[in-house]
């Protein structure tokens, strides 16, 4: 049952307001386009790790690992995440483009051979911009900004993140357009929670 949900092509990303620690439900996107659904994923990230580490369990009881995204090194300044199942097999890896995300956040996805089978980037540069001088100025993290990534195979969009604006991060993975399946759904997950956990904004 739980690898069927996978399946989905719409995700609802759901950060849970805690003290100290990333929480996330990651849910099928429900009838309506904005509710959530079956629970496919819950998120931790690790407290404490030297490395970053989120991992996603079935449900909230944390008893089922399904999959996990780990940063390669202690340090990681372009930044380097493997997804892995929790045996340790790599299902990918996400790749942040250091010198394109000077601009707008660019993120290379690769597949378990390291091969590039699509990559993600910030939709509008103008935004990209504002955010980045929104984080400078005093209180600028509690001023509100659209924070969308499209998903690209070469230059044909397969998907998106959209921020859904609202007293907690929440957003819409729609990765309807990849009719062929290309893109690994656990991936595009990880990179749409990643996005929120990991990358200063």
């Amino acid at each position: 049952m739980q690898a069927s949900l996978f399946e989905n092509d719409r995700f609802l990303v759901d950060q849970l307001l805690r003290p100290m620690v990333n929480l996330y439900t990651v849910s099928t996107l429900g009838p309506d386009g904005k509710s959530a659904g079956k629970t496919v994923a819950f998120a931790r990230q690790k407290r404490m790790a030297l490395k970053e580490d989120l991992r996603f369990f079935a449900d909230d009881s944390e008893t089922e690992e399904v999959f996990r995204l780990k940063a390669r090194r202690v340090v990681e300044i372009g930044g380097r995440y493997e997804v892995t199942q929790p045996s340790g097999e790599r299902i990918g890896i996400l790749e942040k483009r250091f010198k394109q995300s000077l601009i707008r956040s660019t993120w290379s996805i690769l597949d378990a051979s390291e091969d590039q089978i699509a990559w993600a980037r910030e939709r509008n540069a103008y935004i990209a911009i504002i955010r980045r001088i929104k984080d400078l100025v005093p209180y600028g993290e509690t001023i509100p900004i659209p924070y969308h990534f499209t998903f690209l195979r070469g230059e044909r969009e397969i998907g998106e993140v959209t921020r859904v604006l609202g007293l907690r991060d929440k957003y819409i993975l729609d990765l309807s357009p990849d009719a062929e399946r290309t893109l690994d759904r656990r991936l595009a997950i990880a990179l749409a929670v990643g996005l929120d956990a990991f990358q200063a904004r």
